[in-house]
């Protein structure tokens, strides 16, 4: 059986009604970690290695990149 599964790009609700934010398609490719622009959707998607955006978003939560 050939199933198609529904991707939607998601943005953080942290984000509001800006489109300043980066989003992520859910639910990715296995082992990858698609991410665009919100901004412009309509430009390049950069393809992220599962576990280094699983690496960087860890690193955002223990507060690595200072404002």
């Amino acid at each position: 059986m050939n199933e198609t599964i529904a991707r939607v790009w998601r943005k953080s609700s942290y984000s509001g009604n800006e489109n300043a934010c980066l989003e992520v398609l859910t639910p990715p490719p296995p082992g990858q970690a698609p991410v665009r622009d919100s901004k412009d959707p309509d430009d390049s998607v950069i393809v992220f290695r599962a576990e280094a955006w699983l690496d960087f978003i860890a690193a955002v939560r223990r507060g690595e990149f200072p404002m």
